[in-house]
C-alpha cells in the first residue's frame, strides 16, 4: 500500500497554545503507538507517538542511526536521504563506533564532575544577571541571558575562546535549522569542523586543562583521527549551548504564562523542588519536536504492527512526554510533578550525553533568575513573539522582558 493518506509530517502547532505538541499529533497518539505520516520527500516513514512503544524501540540494537543507510527518514531537504551530508560527531553512527567515540568524551559529563562546576556555573549566571540589570530595560532575555549561559560554560569545558561565539553561534543556528538550504548548512558545518580543527592544532603545540586538549592527546597516542575529534567538537560544542539556551528562554517564557508554578519555584530553597521542576519542563516543553530518527536493520514486531527491514520510524518525543497513560493530566504544567521519567534526552545508547549538565544549568538558572529577579515578565504579547516553527529545536528568537 502506497500510503497515500498518511498525514503531512512534521505538524504544526496550534499559535494559541505555543506550548503544546501539535493538536494533529495529539489525535494520532489517540488513535494507535505507531502510524504512518508522509515527510517532504514523499517518504512514509512510521511515527512513534506513545511513550512506552518510543522507549523499547530506542533500546532496540535494530535501528539504526546512520543517515547513510536507505530508509533513514529525511528531516528536510537541508539534509537530504542516502548520504551523510554534514554528519555531527558520533550522534548518528552504530555501534561499535559510536561507543568507542563516545567513550572518548564520557568521563566529563560524569555526574560527580559536573556536579564539581555548579560554583563556576552560580557565577556565570549571577554575573549575567548583574549586566542584565545594570543594561537597558526591557532587554531581550535569549541575548541577554539565555544563549551567553550555555556558551560560557561548553565554552570553558571544551576550551574554546568566548570571543569566538559569534562564529560559532551564527553557523550553529544553520545546522539546527530545517529551512536553510543544503550548501548553506554544508559551509556552516566545514565553517565549524575547520574552526575546531584549528583549535585542535592549536592544543597540540599548547595543551591545557579542558576536553579539547583531552582528545589531542587521543589523536597523539593514535586512538583518534583529527578529523574525528574535530567532529567529536562540533557535536559538543553545538549541542552544549542550543539545547540548554531554548530551554533557559522557552522555560522562562512558560513559567511566565504559569504564575503560580512560577512562584512554587521562585520561593523555595529545596534543591529537590529545583530538580525536579527542571524535569518536569523539559518534559512539558520537549524542545527537540521533531523527533529521534531511525531505519530498521531487520524485521520488528510491535504493538501489532510489524516494521519491515528498512523502514524508517520517528520517535515523536515531544507527544511521547504527553503520554496521558505515563503523566496523567499531561497538558499541565506541574513543577511538584515526577517527570524524571520523560524521554526528552532520548532513550537508549544514544540518549544524550550531556544531561547531567544541562540538568546542572537549568537547575540553577531557574533557582536564581527568577528569585534575583522577582517582577520579570514579558514586555511584550505573547503573541508578537517569534518561536523557532523552522527548526530541529523549538524555542524563541527572542524574548523581550522587563523587570
Amino acid at each position: 500500500m502506497a500510503h497515500e493518506t498518511a498525514a503531512a509530517f512534521p505538524m504544526a502547532r496550534a499559535p494559541q497554545c505555543p506550548f503544546d505538541p501539535p493538536p494533529d499529533l495529539r489525535e494520532l497518539q489517540e488513535q494507535a503507538p505507531l502510524t504512518r505520516v508522509r515527510l517532504w520527500d514523499g517518504s512514509t516513514p512510521w511515527l512513534v507517538t506513545r511513550f512506552a512503544e518510543q522507549r523499547t524501540l530506542l533500546a532496540d540494537p535494530r535501528l539504526s542511526s546512520d543517515p547513510a543507510r536507505p530508509g533513514y527518514p529525511s528531516p528536510s531537504p537541508a539534509r537530504p536521504a542516502g548520504g551523510t551530508g554534514s554528519n555531527i560527531g558520533f550522534i548518528l553512527m552504530d555501534d561499535p563506533e559510536h561507543a568507542r567515540l563516545r567513550r572518548m568524551v564520557t568521563a566529563p559529563f560524569a555526574i560527580k564532575r559536573v556536579e564539581a562546576l555548579r560554583p563556576a556555573v552560580q557565577k556565570i549566571v549571577d554575573d549575567l544577571i548583574d549586566d542584565m540589570l545594570a543594561g537597558p530595560n526591557p532587554a531581550d532575555l535569549v541575548e541577554a541571558f539565555a544563549l551567553p549561559v550555555p556558551s560560557l560554560v561548553i565554552c570553558a569545558l571544551l576550551g574554546v575562546p568566548y570571543t569566538d561565539h559569534d562564529l560559532f553561534q551564527g553557523h550553529s543556528r544553520n545546522l539546527i535549522s530545517r529551512s536553510v538550504p543544503p550548501e548553506q548548512r554544508g559551509a556552516s558545518f566545514q565553517a565549524l569542523h575547520d574552526y575546531l580543527d584549528q583549535l585542535l592544532e592549536r592544543k597540540l603545540a599548547e595543551p591545557a586543562d579542558d576536553l579539547l586538549s583531552q582528545l589531542v592527546a587521543r589523536v597523539r597516542a593514535g586512538e583518534l583521527k583529527r578529523s574525528d575529534a574535530a567532529g567529536i567538537g562540533v557535536l559538543l560544542l553545538v549541542a552544549g549551548h542550543e539545547t540548554t539556551a531554548n530551554m533557559i528562554a522557552l522555560g522562562t517564557l512558560a513559567l511566565l504564562e504559569h504564575p503560580g508554578q512560577l512562584a512554587l519555584l521562585r520561593d523555595s530553597d529545596d534543591p529537590k523542588l529545583v530538580a525536579g521542576a527542571v524535569e518536569e519542563l523539559l518534559r512539558y516543553l520537549n524542545i527537540t519536536h521533531t523527533g529521534r530518527r531511525r531505519v530498521a536493520l531487520d524485521d520488528i514486531e510491535i504493538a501489532g504492527v510489524t516494521i519491515r527491514a528498512g523502514d524508517g520510524l520517528i520517535m515523536a518525543n515531544d507527544i511521547g512526554n504527553r503520554d496521558p497513560g505515563v503523566f496523567p493530566d499531561p497538558g499541565r504544567l506541574d513543577v511538584t510533578r515526577d517527570a524524571r521519567r520523560h524521554v526528552a534526552f532520548g532513550f537508549g545508547v544514544h540518549q544524550c550525553l550531556g544531561q547531567p549538565l544541562a540538568r546542572l544549568e537549568l537547575q540553577v538558572v531557574y533557582s536564581t533568575l527568577y528569585r534575583r529577579v522577582p517582577t520579570l515578565r514579558r514586555a511584550t504579547a505573547l503573541e508578537s513573539i517569534p518561536f523557532k516553527h523552522d527548526g530541529a529545536v523549538y524555542g524563541v528568537y527572542e524574548l523581550p522582558v522587563s523587570w
